[in-house]
């Protein structure tokens, strides 16, 4: 007999989900409550309150283990976190679903001391800060409106991408000159120096900008060598170091001489936004041309109270000759009163003497001829005195005379009925004028009006 053969076990056949929820129920069995120590790398605090980072080995073990901490936890941690420390973490294990990765959930850390590369930054701080290299007596003022502006950088790196789309923004008149670079790894502290040496020999730019996108402390700590951190210091071009984010800080940003907190912010820092000095160029326009339309105003006023005094010389001509008729009318009239007050004044004295004693009446006599020629002197100076003033004032009579100013080319316009004309205001084509010359009149007729502009 042939027995017949028996049917096969089915096989068993995971989903990915079920087999990670399988894995994670067996890990929380197997390890339901965990304490862990080691350095964190790579932290971060999302907007939600969760914080992100990986947890290395203490003992430079080449081992990382991924980190959670959610916001409950995070808010209970009573110092701030930083890449570098020694922590340690209690939580649990789990696999995050979506990709199959094996995390560490903290729900407790507490702080062990800080890691050796930390460690290792603090001291070379406190070295070099004692050197002096980073004394705000060393440090200058880039230039506020720099035109040639040099980037020290990776090429492959996002950071030069962010500093040329904000000089283009912001500047698009300035030259940019790239110093390529490797910003990252034991081959990029030389590297660096050799760029910054570069640029400095070839001085294209006027400010040079360091910057680096950012990344761990592992990641960063070219920028802590103290090659770097001297040959920043000894640049003799103004360096504007940006590297990392807004809460790293390396050496190199405190040795350099402004210190931006990203990529960004350094090209923002080495330029003035262009609306900014649009702005600036059209208050200072403003400003002169007030202030050249006020000098304007200033002369043109001025100007027509000269011409105003020019205009009409013939009322001037008339004040003086009326002043001067006058003067005459009393020059004539004070010398006759003269002579009949002292007339009258020496028969009134021949009165008196002839009733005083003969004495008496000689010394009035001889008092009385002496007076007589102190008048006839007196009576020819005045008139000469008179004469003289009425000459002066002939004499400036003479020289506001229109036909004075007629001699030296010019001539004297009226309507034909007397008017004086000053303005092409008061004329219109066609008109019949009349010019009075020093030796003549001449009859015209107006063919063309142009006004002179002011």
């Amino acid at each position: 007999m042939i027995d017949a053969p028996q049917p096969a076990s089915p096989r068993m056949v995971w989903g990915v989900a079920a087999l990670l929820t399988a894995l994670s129920d067996a890990l929380q069995a197997r390890f339901p409550v965990v304490t862990v120590q080691g350095e964190l790398s790579g932290f971060t605090r999302a907007a939600s309150g969760h914080c992100y980072f990986s947890l290395k080995d203490a003992d430079g073990q080449p081992a990382m283990l991924r980190c959670a901490m959610f916001r409950r936890a995070a808010s209970m941690v009573d110092f701030a976190p930083r890449d570098g420390m020694t922590v340690e973490l209690r939580g649990r294990l789990d696999l995050y679903g979506p990709r199959g990765e094996l995390q560490f959930i903290v729900e407790a850390m507490r702080r062990s001391g800080e890691g050796a590369l930390y460690e290792q930054f603090l001291r070379l701080k406190a070295r070099l800060e004692a050197q002096g290299w980073f004394d705000p007596d060393r440090k200058r003022r880039p230039p506020p409106y720099a035109r040639r502006i040099g980037v020290i950088t990776s090429t492959g790196g996002a950071a030069l991408h962010d500093v040329l789309t904000a000089l283009r923004r912001r500047a698009p008149h300035a030259r940019v000159f790239i110093y390529p670079t490797l910003v990252q790894g034991s081959e990029a502290p030389p590297a660096i120096v050799r760029a910054l040496a570069a640029a400095n020999a070839r001085a294209d730019a006027e400010v040079l900008l360091l910057v680096r996108g950012g990344g761990s402390l592992e990641d960063l700590w070219a920028f802590n060598d103290e090659r770097v951190v001297q040959a920043v210091g000894e640049s003799a071009l103004p360096v504007i170091c940006g590297v990392g984010h807004e809460t790293d800080i390396t050496l190199a940003d405190l040795a350099a001489d402004l210190r931006a907190p990203t990529p960004t912010a350094a090209a923002e820092l080495a330029t003035v936004a262009r609306q900014q000095c649009l702005d600036s160029l059209d208050a200072l326009e403003r400003q002169l041309r007030r202030r050249v339309e006020q000098r304007l105003d200033a002369a043109a006023q001025r100007l027509d109270r000269l011409a105003l005094r020019l205009a009409r010389p013939g009322d001037a001509l008339a004040r003086q000759r009326r002043r001067l008729d006058l003067l005459s009318q009393r020059l004539g009239q004070v010398a006759p009163r003269t002579v009949s007050m002292e007339t009258q004044r020496l028969r009134h004295l021949a009165q008196r003497l002839a009733q005083v004693a003969p004495r008496a009446a000689a010394l009035e006599q001889q008092r009385l001829r002496h007076l007589a020629q102190r008048l006839d002197r007196a009576l020819p100076q005045q008139a000469q005195r008179g004469a003289q003033r009425l000459e002066g004032l002939a004499a400036r009579l003479q020289a506001l005379d229109p036909r004075q100013v007629l001699a030296r080319g010019y001539a004297w316009l009226d309507d034909g009925q007397g008017r004086a004309l000053g303005s092409v205001d008061q004329l219109h084509e066609g008109q019949d004028l009349r010019a009075v010359l020093a030796d003549g009149e001449a009859d015209l007729r107006v063919g063309r009006i142009a006004r002179r502009e002011r």
